[in-house]
């Protein structure tokens, strides 16, 4: 789907993607790239366990980038963020721009601004927080950063 692939051994493996999207997934990640306007460009990423971290230029008309879990649907505005698919709960951690956070067969949304976070199980609200230093640089050296 126009990407070319860095994996070092034992390293978190980088992405590059037609339309400048970049997706670093953590060693051992489980994901499958989607291309769901089928116009050769990955647009969205279904991911089922590990953590990600993509950075995806604003899309045009109404397409947005998506990052898929069991618990959570993650959608860009324009950003880079990381999302961490655990067995019974998603995290998601904006770093730049804003993402639109949702349970997918849930109406509601949590938009979230640089250096927030939602945890996402399966009940519960969604409460936007601002992660704490440490728990955002454990999840980023997951992911290499």
């Amino acid at each position: 789907m126009g990407c070319t692939s860095e994996h070092p051994p034992n390293a978190a493996q980088t992405l590059r993607c037609r339309g400048s999207v970049t997706i670093i997934a953590e060693d051992g990640a489980r994901f499958t790239l989607q291309d769901r306007d089928n116009n050769g460009d990955v647009d969205s990423v279904d991911l089922q366990s590990k953590a990600l971290l993509v950075d995806a230029p604003k899309q045009r008309g109404k397409n947005r980038f998506e990052v898929k879990t069991p618990q959570a649907i993650a959608a860009v505005r324009g950003t880079k963020w990381a999302v961490d698919a655990q067995q019974t709960r998603t995290s998601v951690l904006v770093l730049r721009g804003q993402v639109a956070v949702r349970r997918p067969a849930a109406a509601g949304q949590v938009v979230l601004g640089p250096g927030q976070g939602v945890d996402v199980d399966e009940a519960g609200p969604l409460v936007v927080k601002r992660w704490p230093q440490a728990r955002v640089t454990a999840l980023l050296a997951r992911l290499g950063q």
